[in-house]
């Protein structure tokens, strides 16, 4: 057995750990010039009828998501639960194409190896159909070539790296199978930053800011893009710095900023969010905080850290109550019923990317790879994380999510507390978007007022 690997039944609503042993599905249709068979399951009874043949109605169709620590990482877990999700409706309403639908999660432990390990697993032994999922950059750079040499659709739905994209552009014959459902790539995560800053930071008093970004990768290209486009926006950058990833003390930072006198703390932040947020909060800096803030996109966020992030504004692929499409919310209240908790971004994305496979079998009518890449390249999805469709093969970012400033797929937030003491996230831009479960509307600071 695979301790990494846990399977959720199509039929039964059960959670088992696998390992079963077959063959590889697509080595065997190469080797039969794609005619109809039947392989053996090690472990299991009877024959398995590959797919792809006139007489593979019953066969089930088997899904693999690669997530970090699903049993106790919150990101981890919300990746495979919204995958349960997605699995759970299409079963209730006859599968995919007629056929039940089966979900197996790997554990990829946030390590590049281990993601590469627990890829070949997931394709090789348990013999998916497709493989969505994928959170860590580092790691899905590092499968890309296996996604290739498989040949078998991947849709990542954590990862924001564009180096993915790019190979795809590059040799397209090679890496056509690599698709993004979300979040947006690292450079238009940037670009979502200046349209925020341009179009609403004035609006709630943001005429200079400090950018704040740590020294990660993840964080190049939205740095890039801000030393690139900042200056043409309409806040002045009074303040600006790359910190080292082992910061835990904001002290000398904020006094910097303080004394630079900027309205606003812009940080690009996820290792360091939590000390960031507290040094600012617990000490009442005399400037606002908020930007990118990847701890702050947790919906449980506001308990887990004592309250120290209210006031703060993140970014966020959507909230508890958000109608960023007319599938969020169904999909929101089905998580909650399930699971008593909400998603978090990447779930949105994962449950986007299982609905988004399912859509591409139903009109290709075949599981078969190159005829879904064909569906996928022409697909325009509403889905829970906003409207998705893909860059064209010969884009800069080929097979990338569209980022389309008119339609974003994200929102912005500041954590609240409603008259009842609830926190709650409240979305203030874009406004179609704003949601008025407290104020409805951005509220400075009160020890800045």
């Amino acid at each position: 057995m695979h301790d990494h690997l846990w399977e959720r039944g199509a039929n039964d609503g059960s959670n088992s750990r696998v390992g079963r042993d077959s063959l590889n599905r697509r080595t065997v249709l190469k080797a039969t010039g794609g005619a109809a068979a039947s392989v053996s399951l090690a472990g299991c009874v009877g024959s398995y009828e590959l797919i792809g043949s006139s007489q593979d109605t019953d066969e089930t169709i088997r899904i693999g998501v690669l997530a970090p620590e699903p049993e106790s990482d919150f990101i981890g877990r919300s990746m495979a639960q919204s995958a349960e999700v997605a699995v759970t409706e299409l079963n209730e309403d006859g599968g995919i194409a007629g056929r039940d639908v089966e979900l197996v999660v790997g554990n990829t432990k946030d390590s590049p190896t281990e993601a590469s390990r627990v890829y070949q697993q997931l394709v090789l032994e348990e013999d998916v159909d497709v493989t969505v999922g994928m959170f860590d950059s580092h790691a899905l750079e590092n499968i890309m070539d296996e996604i290739a040499d498989q040949e078998l659709v991947h849709l990542t739905s954590g990862a924001a790296t564009t180096a993915a994209s790019q190979l795809v552009n590059e040799e397209y014959d090679r890496y056509k199978y690599h698709f993004r459902v979300g979040p947006t790539n690292d450079r238009d995560l940037g670009n979502a930053q200046i349209s925020f800053m341009d179009e609403y930071a004035h609006e709630i008093g943001w005429e200079s800011i400090a950018v704040l970004a740590e020294d990660y990768p993840w964080a190049d290209e939205p740095w890039d893009i801000y030393q690139d486009e900042l200056a043409d926006t309409q806040v002045d950058v009074v303040y600006e710095e790359r910190y080292p990833p082992a910061t835990n003390d904001f002290t000398d930072l904020y006094d910097d900023i303080e004394e630079a006198g900027a309205d606003a703390a812009f940080v690009t932040t996820a290792h360091t969010g939590n000390e960031a947020v507290l040094d600012w909060s617990t000490a009442q800096r005399q400037f606002a905080f908020g930007g990118i803030h990847v701890p702050m996109q947790l919906p449980t966020y506001y308990d887990d850290i004592g309250g120290a992030c209210e006031y703060g504004i993140g970014y966020s692929t959507a909230t508890e109550t958000s109608e960023i499409t007319d599938a969020t919310q169904p999909f929101v209240q089905e998580y909650a019923d399930e699971f008593g908790s909400y998603p978090q971004d990447m779930g949105y994305n994962t449950y986007d990317a299982v609905r988004i496979f399912a859509e591409a079998v139903e009109a290709a009518g075949t599981v078969d790879s190159e005829e879904l890449v064909s569906e996928l390249e022409d697909i325009e999805h509403e889905g829970a994380s906003g409207y998705i469709e893909f860059h064209d093969s010969d884009d800069e970012f080929a097979h990338d999510l569209v980022f389309n400033p008119e339609t974003p797929t994200a929102v912005y937030f500041q954590w609240q507390t409603t008259d009842d003491g609830e926190p709650v996230r409240e979305v203030i831009w874009p406004e179609e978007h704003a949601t008025d479960d407290a104020a409805g509307e951005y509220v400075t600071p009160p020890w800045l007022a």
